[in-house]
């Protein structure tokens, strides 16, 4: 069951789920999301989250902070930073990178948000050219099988996995992290093939697979770019 709740500004969803511990969440575009057992009532709820009140306010801001501290005409490709160019002329739009720049090519009057949709199509594509290898390479592994794969972008997860199905989806924001990013998230996602909760036993599948697995998912979260 998913629900709202609401503390001066802010606003919880609150999703209540079989589990042992209340978990908080807070994601780069603000969003707090909560989990917590089913046995907990509304008043332990909202009182557990007053309690975090400043911790949630101080996130938010840093938050805040460190995404505009990312000027608009710079752009992040497998976590090299490119000073973007925008060139004008009657051609096809496309994109080139070269060794600090990345030049967007457009026909005259394109629009800002027009330059941006062709910026995050093309990350998208340079996402999904970059998973089958890897797919390929930790199915083979972990001794799993990936169905489908989908690109696409999300606001508050870096990927999913529907394990009856056998598919999984990832951010196509990925395309801006380092490489070790996208490798984790691959084997986060295949791991729930094997293991659909978050788990003891996923934990150590992950640490079995990728010992140094919670090094890099720090590095994911803290890299908002």
């Amino acid at each position: 069951m998913i629900s709202t709740i609401k503390l001066n500004d802010i606003v919880v969803e609150v999703t209540m789920k079989k589990m042992k511990n209340i978990r908080l969440r807070i994601y780069p575009n603000g969003s707090i999301k909560l989990s917590v057992p089913q046995r907990i009532t509304q008043e332990v709820i909202r009182t557990f989250l007053i309690s975090k009140l400043n911790w949630i306010q101080e996130k938010q801001a840093k938050f805040q902070h460190q995404q505009r501290a990312t000027p608009p005409d710079q752009n992040y490709v497998w976590g090299k930073r490119y000073l973007l160019k925008v060139v004008e002329q009657d051609t096809r739009p496309c994109i080139t990178l070269t060794h600090n720049e990345m030049r967007l090519h457009v026909r005259p009057q394109t629009s800002a948000a027009v330059q941006q949709a062709i910026i995050d199509e093309w990350l998208r594509m340079e996402l999904k050219m970059a998973l089958p290898p890897l797919i390929e390479k930790w199915q083979a592994i972990m001794g799993v099988q990936v169905q489908k794969f989908f690109v696409q972008k999300m606001k508050t997860r870096w990927g999913s996995c529907n394990y009856t199905m056998g598919n999984v989806r990832f951010n196509s924001e990925l395309a801006k992290k380092p490489p070790e990013c996208l490798e984790y998230v691959v084997v986060h996602e295949l791991a729930h093939l094997l293991e659909p909760s978050h788990n003891a036993r996923f934990h150590s599948l992950m640490s079995q697979f990728m010992p140094n697995w919670k090094l890099i998912k720090a590095e994911l979260n803290r890299l908002l770019i």
